[in-house]
């Protein structure tokens, strides 16, 4: 019988605490935690409650299970308890045979030893993009392969634009994108609207301008980092974004440029059905980098895995089961269902020619970056903390960029 030492589950535990910040909102979960039937069945614990029965993500479970010669139970939980569910069942050799689950858990998961590596139970990842996949891994190892992704982009009014004088192409990086802003407050317009919020969600969308200007998350108090907090700081002290980004969610943040009257809104492939409903013309641009290209922005998402087993004999049938998941075919609809961008070049060329809206965010996954990669792991969550901080202490005026960040730092060590 597998075991996790119980001290090592309470550490993983209380790392855990990475806090969702993409994808909709979701509903209670349902059905049982006991994971195993019987050897015929498989059990299979997903973060999408808002999906029942009938729905095309239970249908693809369950054909996927037929196909392995198996019965799917599907249990489904909020993202935020899945985790914490993850770990105390492990602790019980109670484990779903296959777990998907948020890409910063990953690592939190792997440490504890609740999931297999890729050798152990020889899932092929070939097909999924590196950059994707450092989510997934740690210590050299990959746990797992992602299912989607989505990331932040920047949204543009149209409208706006014309009306102010600022022609989109011109926004190629830091500086003439704040010349725009200058354009459109001089017209007697609103600039750009973000989320700067103390949580998680704060650093995903701080994340874009940290590693564009070419930062690193092992260095907060570089210079690089503090030129990306001296432009959000500057945008505010001048006017181009409100002070209400300080305690903006993703949602509330998204409201106020649904309002219409903003220029630009830092957000994620998840408003594009509200941004189809806004009621005016938009486009959507890769967040530029401090000297341009496309910065890397961070990762949402989920990865398919395969957690240890007492019985090591049921590896192969998960294995199935998370390549019937993961199949080009079986992810392009899924990705359509939940509003990602795939995982693969093949499957991506298919979502671009069914619609062309989604060329951006094609680019901007290409550029992005899993929030654990660099072999940060269980690091992630306190260096998130005190970047938030920092943040929010430098908008706030209660330290200069550089002081804030030099703070964080020393917090972190």
């Amino acid at each position: 019988m597998r075991r996790i030492p119980r001290r090592r589950l309470t550490a993983a535990v209380a790392l855990s605490t990475v806090v969702a910040v993409t994808g909709t909102a979701c509903s209670s979960g349902s059905g049982s935690t006991s994971a195993k039937g019987d050897s015929g069945t498989y059990t299979v614990w997903d973060p999408y409650p808002q999906f029942g029965k009938g729905s095309a993500w239970a249908k693809l479970l369950d054909a996927c299970g037929t196909k392995a010669g198996v019965k799917i139970k599907r249990t489904a939980f909020d993202t935020s308890d899945l985790s914490n569910k993850a770990l105390l069942a492990a602790q019980q050799d109670n484990s779903a045979d296959v777990l998907i689950v948020d890409n910063p858990v990953v690592s939190t998961l792997a440490e504890a030893g609740v999931l297999t590596t890729t050798d152990e139970n020889k899932l092929d990842t070939s097909k999924a993009d590196a950059n994707l996949l450092a989510a997934g891994q740690s210590g050299g190892k990959t746990y797992g392969t992602p299912i989607g992704a989505n990331t932040l982009a920047l949204y543009y009014n149209k409208d706006v634009l014309r009306k102010t004088g600022v022609d989109i192409t011109s926004v190629k990086d830091w500086k003439s994108l704040t010349t725009a802003l200058e354009k459109v407050e001089a017209a007697g317009k609103k600039g750009i609207t973000f989320s700067a919020i103390g949580t998680e969600e704060g650093s995903f969308q701080f994340l874009p301008w940290f590693w564009g200007s070419g930062a690193k998350l092992t260095e907060l108090d570089s210079e690089q980092a503090a030129d990306a907090l001296s432009l959000w700081k500057d945008w505010l002290e001048k006017g181009y974004a409100p002070n209400s980004v300080i305690n903006n969610t993703q949602t509330t943040s998204w409201q106020e440029f649904a309002s219409g009257d903003y220029a630009f809104a830092e957000n994620g492939t998840w408003q594009l059905a509200n941004a189809q409903k806004a009621g005016f013309d938009y486009g959507v641009l890769p967040i530029p980098a401090a000297a341009g290209g496309n910065a890397a922005a961070p990762t949402g998402g989920e990865f398919v895995t395969v957690p240890a087993q007492g019985d090591t004999g049921r590896y192969a049938t998960s294995r199935k089961l998370v390549s019937c998941l993961t199949s080009a075919e079986n992810l392009n609809t899924t990705d359509a269902t939940l509003s990602y961008v795939a995982p693969t070049g093949e499957v991506r060329d298919k979502q671009v020619a069914a619609n062309a809206e989604l060329k951006p965010w094609v680019d901007a996954v290409k550029a992005a970056k899993g929030r654990t990669s660099d072999d940060l792991g269980t690091k992630y969550p306190r260096i998130s903390e005190q970047l938030w901080k920092a943040v929010q202490s430098a908008l706030s005026g209660a330290q200069s960029p550089k002081d804030a960040l030099a703070k964080a730092q020393s917090a972190v060590k």
